[in-house]
């Protein structure tokens, strides 16, 4: 029944406990696009019964107003952190068609981040005038934003989701938000987390990410402000690794032979940590250089496990991809935010140490081992 967008590479999800998502790449357009390395994710699975991470939601009890919607969802690059969302997408989707409501919906993603790609996608998805809601994740507030302003101009309903918004306080008119909007406080508390296990003294490396996305810049700034505040913390280099685990991974190689006196490493978003863990690993440096990062990667969560790792930050990304969907329902019906649901969601983050890992790996992968 729901049509899903095609591409040229499917992660398979499994939910082990619940079997609450069925991927199948038979269909006419496929909700996933992911062109993710071979030794990446081979399958996220997920037991809501005993998961810190991915606790089971339920719709509401808003009506729907009609009986079919066409959704359109783009966000940043092809990658692992989006398949995550698209779990509590899914979800959402299936109770809503439980319940006698269709939901057609394309999720896609260039494989490389521009700005000006999601520029075009949006465009050109509100030129179809096909569906009652477009969704955008953020790429560069200032790129974006002006386009976002000029469909909203010509009668499409928009929304920002994922993890990274432009509010009314970059002028952009779009009705709501659903997913991070704590990046700068997440920044923060890892920040914190590698001073005090520093004790808060030594040389500091951060990789960020994508250059002008608000996601990663605001957790840079965040954790900046936490540099800042102490005396023999000093951050001795930023570097920006495009979302890429391989492009870090070199990025943390230059690091440790330009700065031998390096201490730690705070990594800004769910690639950089495995790029880092894994250039440190190399070195035999682990235990040396203290890494903390963002997210649920598998091979980041096994080097929390090892060590390699200090501290992860992990977002709450199936809340994300549900909420996304049940707050374009209401927009599409021309709800506007209030007491149905809020401009902006409080989606949660919590930070996981060494103890945590044999939990993650097998509350979300299914790893009993």
């Amino acid at each position: 029944m729901r049509r899903k967008t095609h591409s040229k590479y499917f992660l398979n999800l499994t939910l082990i406990a619940l079997a609450i998502v069925e991927l199948s790449c038979s269909s006419e357009r496929k909700k996933l696009n992911n062109d993710i390395q071979s030794d990446s994710q081979s399958k996220i699975t997920a037991d809501y019964s005993n998961s810190q991470i991915i606790q089971k939601k339920e719709l509401d009890s808003y009506k729907p107003r009609k009986r079919q919607y066409n959704l359109y969802f783009t966000y940043k690059i092809v990658h692992a952190w989006w398949d995550a969302v698209a779990l509590g997408i899914e979800d959402a989707v299936k109770q809503y068609e439980a319940n006698g409501i269709n939901i057609y919906y394309d999720y896609l993603a260039p494989e490389e981040m521009s700005a000006q790609d999601q520029v075009q996608r949006i465009t050109t998805a509100a030129a179809t005038k096909s569906y009652d809601v477009i969704g955008v994740d953020v790429a560069d507030i200032n790129i974006v934003t002006p386009a976002i302003n000029r469909i909203i101009a010509n009668g499409q309903k928009v929304m920002t989701f994922s993890s990274s918004d432009s509010g009314k306080e970059n002028g952009c008119n779009r009705i709501a938000y659903v997913g991070n909007t704590h990046n700068y406080q997440d920044g923060m508390e890892l920040a914190e987390a590698l001073c005090q296990h520093l004790n808060y003294k030594g040389n500091i490396a951060m990789l960020v990410g994508n250059i002008g996305a608000p996601c990663h810049e605001d957790r840079a700034k965040g954790a900046k402000k936490v540099f800042d505040k102490y005396e023999n913390i000093k951050l001795v280099d930023v570097k920006y690794d495009e979302d890429s685990d391989v492009k870090a991974y070199n990025l943390t190689k230059e690091f440790l032979k330009n700065y031998p006196e390096l201490d730690g490493i705070l990594c800004c978003n769910m690639s950089n940590p495995v790029g880092a863990g894994r250039a440190v690993q190399e070195e035999d440096k682990a235990g040396k250089i203290t890494i903390v990062g963002m997210d649920h990667d598998i091979r980041a969560i096994k080097y929390l496990n090892d060590g390699i790792i200090y501290a992860l930050a992990i977002q709450d990304c199936y809340s994300i991809g549900f909420d996304t969907i049940t707050t374009a329902i209401k927009i599409a019906d021309g709800v506007q935010p209030g007491s149905l649901y809020p401009e902006k969601t409080e989606e949660s983050s919590s930070v996981f140490y060494q103890k945590d890992a044999p939990g993650l790996l097998r509350s979300i992968y299914g790893i009993l081992d």
